[in-house]
Parts: structure tokens; C-alpha cells; sequence
């Protein structure tokens, strides 16, 4: 017998980007039980993670990481074919509107500050 739809329906696969320790832990917790989740503390990890073969389905991305900012990867993502359809939301402490409207141009399809 089948007790929920998640057992007929593949879990989708979220791909969680933030340098934070703390914030990763508090985003797998909420989202582990509906998704299948992967993590990236760095931009260049990401990219290689989102270039897997299935990607994810959804990217939470931080801007503010060192080394490679989210904006670039945000931008890599969307210049490569394989990567330029996942969803990229990005989930940062820059409240400025200058920074939402770069984000949004980059191709994020939200901007959600913490």
C-alpha cells in the first residue's frame, strides 16, 4: 500500500551553496524530508556538482562566499548549455536592491534575503 505521493514521485534534488556551516545544517533539516539535498561550500564545487548527470533541479545559492562570489557562479551557470536551465534562487544577507536586480539579471529566478 502506498501512504504518500513520495513514494510514487522521485524526489527532486535542491543543491544548497553557502560557505556557512550553520546555514547548511538549518536548510538540509528543513528540506531533507521532501528533497534529496547536496551540498557545495564553494563556487567551483557547485559548478561540478551541478554539471552531474541528473543535476539538480533547484540551486539555493549565497552570494557572499571567498574565492568565486555566487554572482559568478550564478553567471557560469547560465553561460553553460547544460546548466543554463536550473533554477537558481539566491538566498544571501545582501539586502540591497542593487544586489537583487544584479542577481535577477544574472538569471536567478528569486532573491530571498536571510
Amino acid at each position: 500500500m502506498i501512504n504518500d505521493a513520495h513514494d510514487v514521485i522521485e524526489r527532486q534534488t535542491i543543491l544548497i551553496v553557502d560557505d556557512t556551516p550553520d546555514n547548511i545544517t538549518l536548510l538540509s533539516a528543513l528540506l531533507k524530508d521532501r528533497y534529496k539535498i547536496k551540498v557545495a561550500t564553494q563556487g567551483e564545487r557547485a559548478l561540478k556538482i551541478a554539471a552531474t548527470d541528473p543535476p539538480p533541479d533547484l540551486i539555493l545559492l549565497d552570494i557572499m562566499m571567498p574565492g568565486m562570489d555566487g554572482y559568478e557562479v550564478c553567471r557560469r551557470l547560465k553561460a553553460e548549455p547544460r546548466t543554463a536551465e536550473i533554477p537558481v534562487i539566491f538566498l544571501t544577507a545582501r539586502v540591497q536592491v542593487e544586489d537583487e536586480e544584479k542577481g535577477l539579471k544574472l538569471g536567478a529566478v528569486d532573491y530571498i534575503t536571510k
